[in-house]
């Protein structure tokens, strides 16, 4: 994933979806717009589950010439030739997964809220660092990532950073400057027209 001009759309998959129906859906999205990676995040601890899945959704982003990374397993993105690993721990798991996936593979850290662990997954060779949530969430604790953070590090840090979490239209546009990605995954899925949604959002990026 290379540093975009303008924010670019980091797709994030619904953590339980119909393998029979999903792929199509995707795909429809992907055919709507320009769309950087998609991360299979599921919530299943069934690793069928995961295969399954993963080889479905790997041949509709191949076919379209975009990456699939998968939430936190290793192993399977090596076994099933996905594109890389989205490790939810933080650095604590960055070294590992890039020494056994390589230097080409993508390996991205989830980091919360916090810059130091930000800091310490870039240097523990993540190729971007995301951060969220963004928005109001009743889960956890509560806490969303504010604005200085994200300012603060697209100042300071040249890594790739992907704001994700509770995006609506008006946090897009405000934070379109100061992020390179916008994780987007249950704002649209749970509309009617999920490509539709996106469009939505999208529109409101400011022109570069």
């Amino acid at each position: 994933m290379s540093e975009p001009e303008q924010p670019q759309i980091y797709l994030i998959t619904p953590p339980v979806f119909e393998l029979s129906v999903y792929p199509e859906v995707l795909g429809r999205v992907l055919d709507s717009t320009e769309i950087a990676c998609v991360r299979l995040a599921l919530a299943s601890r069934d690793e069928d589950d995961h295969i399954r899945a993963a080889d479905a959704l790997r041949d509709v982003a191949h076919q379209r010439d975009v990456a699939l990374v998968i939430d936190q397993h290793i192993l399977l993105a090596e076994r099933h030739g996905l594109d890389g690993v989205h490790l939810l721990d933080g650095a604590r798991s960055v070294r590992a997964a890039r020494k056994q996936l390589g230097p080409d593979a993508i390996v991205g850290a989830f980091c919360g809220t916090s810059r130091h662990d930000g800091m310490s997954a870039g240097e523990a060779g993540a190729d971007y660092i995301s951060f969220g949530p963004v928005g109001e969430t009743g889960l956890d604790s509560g806490e969303q990532v504010d604005f200085e953070t994200l300012e603060w590090w697209s100042q300071v840090i040249e890594l790739p950073s992907v704001a994700e979490g509770g995006l609506t239209v008006d946090l897009v546009r405000k934070l379109a400057p100061v992020t390179d990605f916008f994780g987007v995954g249950e704002e649209i899925w749970r509309q009617d027209d999920p490509a539709e949604a996106l469009r939505t959002l999208l529109a409101a990026i400011p022109p570069g």
